[in-house]
């Protein structure tokens, strides 16, 4: 491990400058020094001119702004096996994640202030990077969430239109509009019909893997969209629709009156594998709702990801053990983990020409901070907090078990070479991850999140 040389006499114990790293500036990459004190850039210039304690030599890495995850499932509490909110946030640092927002379907669900405030007082201390939690959505309890807006660590709320996995769900319209009318913060939304999904599970048969986009099929997901969408209108309500999956949703995002009051994110498992060879070479480690699903829906992801139909892009990190993805299929349960493996995915597919570092930067950091408001975040900029990912663009390396800090140990990418790989994570000027090493104490503290811009800058 190469770590920062010594402390200088007079500065900041806690400051850092990290010196000669590739820093994109309007889509150009320009070699320029990075100085943090008291969590905050303080410059962003050829040649630094405060003093600052520790100095990161990063000659030949490139700096991305730490990267904000709007999506994950931490598992704590109740379903610690699969993960907890230190693993989580070890899977986090060591994939330049320094943010991320984390869903309330664990058990019990955080579906009340108690919970939330709970959730927050588990991850200081054992978080190492910063954090915010939303809160569910249930038939009775929007009053009860519209207490939360502004606090310290509160995501906003999270609705289930369609069931997944925990029992949360507001599957009728009413319900879904008394949510939207009970406060301002944008509300993140799983967008499947239930009426839909109850009609297709006992219309179509589920005897393999590959049944799963047919069980939860692109229909239900517009549907839901269509009917979220037309809730923003009469609530004037910025809302966020989770993991899109679909050229029908893109479709809908691109045309719909109320897609100026919706961001929309897209995961890195839609954008890269497709039915059904997914479901051929992974079977179960593939399930997750929304599904997989075939190559024109992949490439119409991309599509509206680059156009600005969609707005960003999230993991929905959902670790399972390898015991429980192995039930036969319909019983075994949903999702897969992704926290890890964002940024070096996103590395490779920069490698291949398929995006852009800047693109990368606006997709999991700027547009993220944006969407959300979240204070401080977003981008190296001097007055925003000090996190910066530097990045390998020339190491080529399998991701082997040995490199996932998940508990539940696997990734579906498990095997791939990927070229482009991080190899420091700083938070607020902190390091927390080098050289494939965690390093110091957990330091994550929660962030605040503002009221949304009603229509997201660009769209």
């Amino acid at each position: 491990m190469t770590l920062p040389t010594p402390a200088v006499s007079g500065a900041d114990p806690h400051s850092l400058a990290i010196v000669g790293a590739q820093v994109v500036v309007l889509d150009e990459l320009r070699e320029l020094d990075i100085g943090i004190a008291d969590g905050v850039v303080q410059e962003l210039a050829p040649t630094l001119q405060q003093t600052y304690a520790q100095t990161l030599h990063a000659k030949g890495l490139v700096a991305l702004p730490g990267l904000i995850d709007t999506q994950v499932h931490l598992r704590e509490p109740g379903l610690e096996h699969k993960e907890d909110l230190a693993t989580g946030s070890n899977a986090a640092a060591a994939g330049g994640v320094t943010t991320f927002l984390e869903m309330p379907n664990t058990r019990p669900p955080t579906t009340t202030q108690a919970a939330w405030h709970d959730k927050v007082q588990r991850a200081i201390g054992r978080s190492r990077v910063d954090f915010a939690f939303y809160a569910g959505a249930t038939a009775d309890n929007a009053d009860e969430l519209r207490g939360l807006e502004g606090r310290p660590g509160h995501a906003g709320t999270k609705i289930f239109m369609g069931s997944s996995t925990g029992t949360l769900l507001v599957a009728d319209d009413a319900g879904v509009r008394t949510h939207l009318r009970a406060g301002r913060m944008r509300v993140a939304v799983h967008a499947e019909d239930e009426t839909r999904l109850r009609a297709l599970q006992r219309a179509v048969p589920a005897t393999r893997p590959h049944d799963h986009p047919e069980r939860r099929d692109a229909e239900a997901a517009a549907i839901a969209v269509r009917r979220l969408l037309d809730l923003c209108i009469e609530t004037m309500r910025p809302v966020h629709v989770l993991h899109v999956t679909s050229a029908d949703e893109c479709e809908l995002l691109r045309q719909h009156p109320g897609r100026r009051l919706a961001t929309a994110e897209v995961t890195p498992q839609h954008l890269l594998l497709s039915a059904p060879d997914c479901y051929d070479r992974l079977g179960n480690l593939a399930v997750m709702n929304p599904p997989i699903r075939t190559e024109d829906h992949r490439q119409a992801l991309w599509a509206a990801l680059r156009d600005g139909t969609l707005t960003l892009i999230g993991t929905d990190h959902a670790p399972h053990t390898l015991a429980e993805k192995a039930r036969p299929y319909p019983d075994c349960p949903s999702g897969m983990p992704g926290l890890q493996t964002l940024l070096p995915l996103l590395l490779d597919q920069a490698d291949k020409g398929t995006c852009s570092l800047a693109e990368i930067a606006r997709w999991t950091a700027q547009r993220p901070a944006q969407a959300f408001q979240i204070q401080g975040k977003g981008g190296l900029v001097p007055g925003l907090d000090g996190d910066v990912v530097l990045c390998d663009l020339a190491l080529d390396a399998e991701l082997t078990p040995d490199r996932v800090q998940s508990r539940c140990g696997w990734s579906p990418f498990l095997g791939q070479r990927l070229r482009g790989w991080p190899r420091y994570t700083v938070v607020r000027g902190q390091i927390v991850f080098a050289e494939g090493q965690l390093v110091g104490a957990p330091i994550g503290r929660p962030v605040k999140l503002g009221k949304p811009l009603a229509i997201m800058p660009g769209r």
